[in-house]
């Protein structure tokens, strides 16, 4: 396997893999690159549902990489970065720690193997983003701030205690567990997953990083698009613009 990033489809199911295995599959700028190019493949294809997962066991990621941090790793989070409206089952085992609890925050389902262990340890270390803040929404208040406050890891058990995962398995089986509910996603009504996928975003509240990052995604859309070229080269001839929408 190669690249930070995989992107496989069978079956009307993607499967998103953060593979860099030897790096405990920290999040680095290639990574968000990928990860923004598979939300956006998912979106445009014909692929009903996602799967994200890692490569190996004993990781799903350590977070960011402290030797190429990406400073934007938000645009890589499904919902923040890239709006997706498919549904997204999250396959985690082991650590998950920082933008990694982010990512399996933003999943619709998930399932951990029995050696999960969630970690945000921005507390301990003295920096923080805030995209977590939207845990509170998910798990009762109390668990969320102790989970963030104290940076003490929460097991794979706890988790599904309290709502947080929806099936705790033996460690190699998450993934399997993980296509057993895609392949059951991809077989209901597309347009219905999505408007309930939609419905649900809109009840559920969202932190001030979440929405900062919202917005930059939709601006940035605009900043970036072929319109704003054509304006400019526009108004550089003198002539009237001629705007495709794209």
């Amino acid at each position: 396997m190669t690249g930070p990033v995989l992107y496989e489809s069978h079956d009307r199911i993607a499967v998103i893999t953060i593979n860099r295995p030897d790096k405990r599959n920290a999040i680095n700028a290639a990574v968000v690159e990928e990860l923004v190019a598979a939300w956006q493949r998912l979106n445009s294809g014909n692929d009903r549902v996602a799967v994200l997962t890692a490569t190996g066991d004993d990781c799903f990621t350590v977070g960011a990489d402290l030797r190429d941090i990406p400073h934007d790793l938000w645009r890589a989070v499904p919902g923040i970065g890239v709006e997706v409206e498919k549904p997204v089952v999250g396959a985690v085992a082991g650590w998950v720690v920082g933008g990694g609890l982010v990512f399996a925050n933003q999943c619709d389902l998930l399932v951990a193997a029995e050696n999960t262990s969630f970690l945000y340890p921005e507390a301990k270390v003295g920096f923080s983003g805030g995209l977590i803040a939207s845990l509170a929404a998910r798990i009762p208040h109390k668990i969320a701030m102790e989970t963030l406050l104290l940076g003490e890891a929460l097991t794979a058990q706890r988790a599904y205690e309290v709502g947080f995962v929806n099936k705790v398995v033996p460690v190699g089986e998450q993934r399997a567990a993980a296509l057993d509910y895609a392949l059951r996603l991809a077989e209901n009504a597309p347009l219905v997953l999505q408007l309930l996928k939609r419905f649900v975003g809109k009840v559920l509240p969202k932190g001030p990083s979440e929405l900062a990052g919202i917005a930059r995604r939709d601006v940035d859309s605009v900043t970036g698009s072929a319109d704003l070229q054509e304006g400019l080269a526009a108004f550089g001839e003198k002539r009237a613009p001629s705007f495709s929408g794209r």
